[in-house]
C-alpha cells in the first residue's frame, strides 16, 4: 500500500514537472511573438532577449516555491521594463507568477503581494517616468483580476479536498462500523450455539448414561418405562436442539433478512431449564422474585442461568447434585445466583462457557463472578442493572 502510494505520487509530480515545463515553453514562445510584433517599446536587442527568456526558466519551479519564482521573474522583469523593451512580452510570465503566488498561497499572502506588485511600480514611475504611471494603472486591473481568480481557485480546490477528506472520513467511520457490527454479530452466533449445542449435548449425555445404567444395572428386572422415559427425554432434547440449530443457521444464510427466532425467554423460561437439569438427575431449587425485568435483561438471565445448570450437570461428579437458582430485585439491580454441591470445580477442560457468560453480563451494563465456593461445588453470581433502557438496548 506504501508503495503503490509513493508510486502514485512520483507520478503526480511527473506530470507536474511536464505540465511547468510546457507553460515556460509557450510562455517563452508568446514572449518572442509579442516581443516582435507589439511596438510597444524598443525591440529587445541581445540583452533584452537575455532578460526576457531567463524571466521564463523560473516557472519550472512554480509549484514548489512560487514566492521565489515570482521574485525571479521581477528580477528578469524590472531591469527588462527599465530598459523599455517591448512591454507586452513581458506580461505573461509576471501573470503566471502572480497567479502562482496567488493559487498556492493564503489570502494574506495574496493580498500583500498584490499590494507590493501595485505600490512599487507606481511610486517608481510616479518619480522616474511619470508618463508611465497611466500605463500601470491600465494593466492594474489584471493583477488584481488574476490574484482574484487564482485565490478563488485556491478556495474552491481546499473546499474540495476538505469534502473529500469529509467522504473518505465518513467512508472509514462505515467500514469500521461495519466490521465492529460484524464481530459483533460472529460473537452473538457463537455465544447462541454455544449455549445451545453444549446444554443439549451435556443433557444428552447424562440421559444416555442413564438410560446405559438402566439397562446394565439388573438385565434380569428391566425397567423398560425408565428405559423408554430416558430415550424420550433424549429424543426431545434433540428435536429442541435441531429446531434452534436451524433458526440460526437460516439467520447466517439470509443475514438481512427478520430476525426469524423471535427473543429469548426470560425469566419465565428458568422454570424449564430447572426441569431440563431435573431431568438429568439434579435437584434444583428455583426462586425467581422479579417483575418488569427488560427483554435484554431476561434474555442475559436465562442464558446465563441456562450456562451455569449445564456446567453444574457436567462437573458436578455427583449423582445427588443439589444446585440452587436465585433471582430477586435488589436496589434497581437484578441479581442471579447459581450454586451447587458438586464436587467438581465448573471448569473443566478451558472452554468458552464462562467467558460467554461474562460476555452476556457485560453486554448489558452487568457484571458476573464464578469460581469455587468455600469447601466444594461451585458458585456463579450476575449483577444486572434494570435501567429503563439497558446498554445492550441502546446499542
Amino acid at each position: 500500500m506504501a508503495a503503490r502510494k509513493g508510486g502514485a505520487v512520483r507520478e503526480l509530480r511527473t506530470r507536474q514537472a511536464r505540465a511547468d515545463a510546457c507553460l515556460a515553453a509557450g510562455s517563452a514562445a508568446v514572449a518572442v511573438v509579442l516581443a516582435l510584433s507589439v511596438e510597444d517599446g524598443r525591440r529587445p536587442d541581445l540583452v533584452g532577449w537575455t532578460l526576457l527568456l531567463a524571466a521564463q526558466l523560473p516557472l519550472l519551479a512554480r509549484r514548489r516555491h512560487p514566492l521565489l519564482v515570482m521574485l525571479a521573474v521581477v528580477a528578469c522583469v524590472g531591469p527588462y521594463h527599465a530598459l523599455d523593451y517591448a512591454h507586452s512580452a513581458a506580461v505573461p510570465v509576471g501573470m503566471i507568477a502572480l497567479y502562482s503566488v496567488a493559487v498556492s498561497g493564503s489570502a494574506r499572502r495574496t493580498l500583500l503581494t498584490g499590494v507590493a506588485v501595485l505600490s512599487v511600480p507606481l511610486t517608481v514611475n510616479a518619480f522616474v517616468n511619470p508618463h508611465q504611471v497611466s500605463e500601470v494603472l491600465r494593466i492594474s486591473g489584471w493583477i488584481v483580476s488574476v490574484l482574484l481568480f487564482g485565490g478563488y481557485l485556491r478556495i474552491h480546490r481546499e473546499n474540495a479536498a476538505a469534502a473529500l477528506e469529509r467522504a473518505e472520513r465518513a467512508e472509514r467511520t462505515r467500514e469500521e462500523e461495519a466490521r465492529r457490527r460484524v464481530a459483533e454479530e460472529r460473537l452473538r452466533i457463537a455465544r447462541d450455539l454455544h449455549d445451545l449445542l453444549a446444554h443439549s449435548i451435556t443433557l444428552i449425555g447424562v440421559q444416555t448414561s442413564v438410560a446405559a445404567h438402566v439397562l446394565t444395572a439388573d438385565p434380569d428386572r428391566l425397567d423398560r418405562a425408565a428405559v423408554a422415559k430416558a430415550l424420550d427425554d433424549i429424543a426431545e432434547t434433540c428435536r429442541s436442539a435441531r429446531g434452534e440449530l436451524r433458526t440460526t443457521l437460516e439467520v447466517l444464510r439470509d443475514p438481512g433478512g427478520p430476525e426469524a427466532r423471535g427473543p429469548l425467554p426470560g425469566l419465565h423460561g428458568l422454570s424449564d431449564l430447572a426441569d431440563t437439569a431435573r431431568a438429568a438427575g439434579a435437584r434444583v431449587d428455583l426462586s425467581v422474585r422479579g417483575e418488569d425485568v427488560p427483554p435484554a435483561v431476561g434474555a442475559a438471565v436465562y442464558r446465563i442461568v441456562q450456562e451455569a445448570l449445564t456446567n453444574a450437570v457436567r462437573h458436578g461428579g455427583r449423582d445427588d447434585l443439589n444446585v440452587r437458582v436465585a433471582v430477586h430485585d435488589d436496589a434497581g439491580a437484578l441479581r442471579v445466583t447459581v450454586t451447587d454441591d458438586g464436587s467438581g470445580t465448573g471448569a473443566g477442560v478451558p472452554g468458552f462457557g464462562l467467558v460467554g457468560m461474562r460476555e452476556r453480563a457485560r453486554s448489558i451494563g452487568g457484571v458476573l463472578e464464578a469460581g469455587p465456593r468455600e469447601g466444594k461445588g461451585f458458585e456463579v453470581s450476575a449483577v444486572l442493572p434494570l435501567g429503563q433502557q439497558t446498554m445492550g438496548e441502546r446499542a
